[in-house]
């Protein structure tokens, strides 16, 4: 059997590289401008390799009860890592990709194919103009992990924005998103206030040395109008070979603190990863 090998094509915002995993039989990472953007197992879709797509994990596995199909739309592609493991997890679920960029949907469609009858369907274009003209009411999630190169965009970050992923959401439904900072946590905190201007409940999960201020690192955010099983969430994330913490209530509105929210006159992208984060090689 051949040893697979590394694939590298220019797709429209940089250069992808697929590079197989030598411990794992058809695993494979990819890159953009050697920042990682996914790591997919296609013998086993469960396995999430990244710390934030495991707590993303986490979240999808406690937002309903075990093995329920959902209506999932995902902002920002990829290799299609939450949609693969979604559809294992939750088969029958209906599933649909937004990703801007239209040479990486090609790459991954050829190279790594997702298996007919999944129930996912892929879309190219940008996050925002597809869920201000989707379907109100039309999700169940909505899973927001969106990078351009290592940076959220801007209009990716407004009330406005907030608002117009609210009203694709049932009214039980829940918003994931995942986000990057550093300390003092500008962008972090404004994120936070930003969604507790359209949500009543809101969550932080990321870990402790992230929140410590010691480290740039990841952090998902997690919003709905239900009460969130965040006990389930919290000893799901802890156990982790990863842990991570759970803040909510009082502990992220202490985290917010005097941080407004952002309007789309002054939003601004996520900051700079330090040289070396999130790079490979």
């Amino acid at each position: 059997m051949d040893e697979p090998i590394p694939v590298t094509r220019a797709v429209d915002h940089g250069t992808a590289k697929l590079m197989p995993d030598v411990d794992r039989e058809r695993a494979w990472l990819l890159t953009v401008d050697g920042a990682p953007q996914s790591y997919v197992d296609l013998d086993e879709p469960t396995h999430l390799e990244f710390e934030y797509t495991r707590r993303l994990g986490h979240a999808l596995d406690t937002v309903a009860e075990p093995g329920r199909a959902l209506d999932v739309l995902h902002l920002g592609g990829g290799a299609l890592t939450l949609p693969r493991y979604v559809a294992a997890t939750r088969p029958g679920s209906r599933q649909d990709v937004v990703e801007a960029d239209k040479g990486l949907l090609a790459l991954i469609d050829e190279c790594l194919p997702v298996p007919g009858g999944s129930g996912i369907e892929l879309h190219r274009a940008d996050a925002r103009a597809w869920i201000e003209a989707a379907d109100p009411d039309s999700a169940d999630v909505l899973i927001a992990d969106v990078f351009g190169g290592s940076r959220v965009p801007a209009h990716l970050t407004s009330t406005a924005y907030a608002s117009a992923a609210e009203r694709v959401l049932r009214p039980d439904g829940v918003y994931l998103a995942n986000l990057a900072d550093a300390a003092p946590f500008a962008f972090l905190r404004s994120q936070l206030a930003t969604f507790s201007t359209v949500f009543e409940e809101i969550a932080l999960i990321a870990e402790p040395g992230v929140l410590r201020g010691r480290r740039f690192g990841n952090a998902v955010l997690v919003a709905s109008h239900r009460p969130l099983d965040t006990a389930a969430l919290a000893r799901r994330t802890a156990a982790d070979a990863f842990p991570a913490r759970v803040e909510h209530g009082s502990g992220v509105r202490k985290f917010i603190g005097g941080a407004a929210p952002v309007g789309d006159a002054d939003a601004v992208p996520s900051p700079e990863p330090p040289g070396g984060s999130f790079g490979i090689g």
